[in-house]
C-alpha cells in the first residue's frame, strides 16, 4: 500500500523509541493508533458513499434503457383496440328478462376423495399383547 519495508518501519520504531521514551511510547502508540483506525472508518464511509453513487447511476441508466426499449417496442407493435366483452341474452339492455329468473347452471361438483367400494370389509384393530414381567429369580 505505502510500500514500507520491515527495515524503514525497524528505524521508524528506534527513532520513535529515542524521541518519545519508553515511558511514554504506548501512550503515543495508542494515540496513533486511534487516529488510524478513525482515518480508516472514514475512507470506509467515503468508499462506500461512492460505490452507492455509482450503483445509482447505473440504475438511471438502466431505467432510461429499458424505457426506450419499451418506447420501441410499442412504437412497432401498437396496441390493438379491445372488443366489448359479450353481453348474454338475458342481460341485454333491451331485454325485460329479469336475471333473477333466469334458469340456474347445473356444474358438476369435483369428487375430493376416491370413491370406496362399501363391499369391503373394515379391518379389525390389532390389539397388542402387554409385555411379560422379567421373571422375579434375576432380581437381587
Amino acid at each position: 500500500m505505502l510500500g514500507v519495508d520491515s527495515t524503514e518501519l525497524l528505524v521508524v520504531a528506534v527513532v520513535a523509541l529515542l524521541v518519545i521514551g519508553p515511558k511514554d511510547l504506548p501512550r503515543a502508540m495508542r494515540f496513533v493508533g486511534k487516529w488510524v483506525g478513525k482515518a480508516r472508518g472514514i475512507s470506509r464511509q467515503f468508499r462506500a458513499g461512492i460505490d452507492t453513487m455509482i450503483r445509482e447511476s447505473e440504475l438511471a441508466e438502466m431505467e432510461q434503457q429499458w424505457a426506450a426499449e419499451n418506447e420501441r417496442i410499442m412504437r412497432e407493435h401498437p396496441p390493438t383496440p379491445s372488443l366489448p366483452a359479450p353481453q348474454p341474452e338475458h342481460f341485454a339492455p333491451d331485454n325485460t328478462v329479469d336475471p333473477a329468473d333466469a334458469d340456474p347452471v347445473m356444474v358438476e361438483q369435483p369428487a375430493l376423495f376416491p370413491a370406496t367400494e362399501a363391499s369391503e370389509p373394515a379391518k379389525p384393530k390389532r390389539v397388542r399383547k402387554p409385555k411379560a414381567a422379567p421373571p422375579e429369580e434375576s432380581r437381587p
